[in-house]
């Protein structure tokens, strides 16, 4: 029985995909990564101290006392103390309150690249996987094309031509982090599409939409949960380096990597600036690196079980 729209046949592939027991059904796979986390206990810091930043970055500033921009001249470059925990910078800026206001402005902008890089890459080289052929050549062509070009540099480039704006450097970011999504998700397509149950659904009369984006893309799940941690901490150190330049965020706006040139331009007067931003910046980079490394081993014992 063929049919040319998708119907009660088609349907009735997603049962039959989860009663095939050890015939490549995904659902232990995706659940693997929640449920083994716990056993390694380095991994489950770095997720607590990543839930912390991430508490902080939603409701951080809502529970400082002084407006991270206020200007008090009087106090400035203070050193910390009682009054100013983590001391004032060259225009009497309370530390404190920078660091949790940045911590907001530096995972939002560390989120948009990543975004951006899963809107790019994920459908396309799910296209490419399940296709294959002359569209999966030109996809990969454009794809090892891409992944050429220094990430830094295109940001540097984009801002050149567009002006100064964290948005705009993410954007930049984002298109080059989206090869590294590409290829991951399009192996892992490649691997499933011979699967019995993606089998099924084509002979059923499933469309071909319905079967990247029903049957095939949870198996993609896992890797790229680990590939989407991993960049996350890159995009953090790519936004303090353009940040750092003066690419990224304007006067207006704070984050990590602009407290770092503050800190640099005070280094000799206030040395103690510099150790907060970049303690964060270490520690949350290192979270990021050990939470995909946690995922990445759980998914593979899990498929060793199979």
């Amino acid at each position: 029985m063929h049919r040319s729209e998708d119907g009660p046949a088609c349907s009735s592939v997603e049962t039959d995909e989860h009663r095939a027991a050890g015939r490549g059904q995904p659902n232990p796979e995706c659940c693997a990564p929640c449920s083994g986390l716990t056993r390694d206990r380095l991994t489950l810091v770095a997720l607590v101290f990543l839930a912390l930043v991430t508490f902080v970055a939603l409701i951080g500033p809502l529970l400082v006392r002084t407006d991270p921009n206020a200007l008090n001249l009087r106090f400035a470059l203070q050193p910390p103390g009682s009054e100013f925990w983590l001391g004032t910078d060259d225009l009497g800026r309370d530390q404190l309150s920078r660091l949790v206001s940045a911590t907001r402005v530096t995972m939002v902008a560390a989120t948009e690249a990543v975004l951006i890089s899963l809107v790019i890459g994920l459908p396309f080289g799910l296209v490419a996987g399940f296709l294959r052929g002359r569209v999966d050549a030109v996809l990969s062509r454009l794809n090892d094309a891409l992944m050429s070009v220094p990430a830094l540099l295109l940001a540097i480039a984009v801002v050149a031509v567009v002006g100064p704006g964290l948005t705009t450097s993410m954007f930049a970011l984002g298109i080059v982090f989206s090869p590294s999504i590409f290829r991951i998700v399009r192996d892992a397509t490649v691997a499933v599409r011979s699967e019995t149950y993606v089998e099924a659904a084509i002979a059923t009369g499933c469309s071909p939409v319905r079967i990247m984006f029903v049957h095939v893309l949870r198996n993609t799940f896992p890797p790229v949960l680990v590939q989407v941690s991993l960049l996350f901490g890159i995009a953090m150190i790519a936004e303090a380096n353009l940040s750092f330049l003066g690419l990224g965020v304007t006067p207006q706006q704070t984050s990590w990597g602009s407290l770092l040139r503050g800190a640099f331009d005070n280094f000799y007067a206030a040395p103690y600036l510099m150790f907060a931003p970049g303690l964060a910046i270490t520690l949350t980079v290192l979270a990021f690196s050990q939470l995909g490394d946690g995922l990445r081993t759980v998914i593979g014992d899990s498929k060793e079980t199979r």
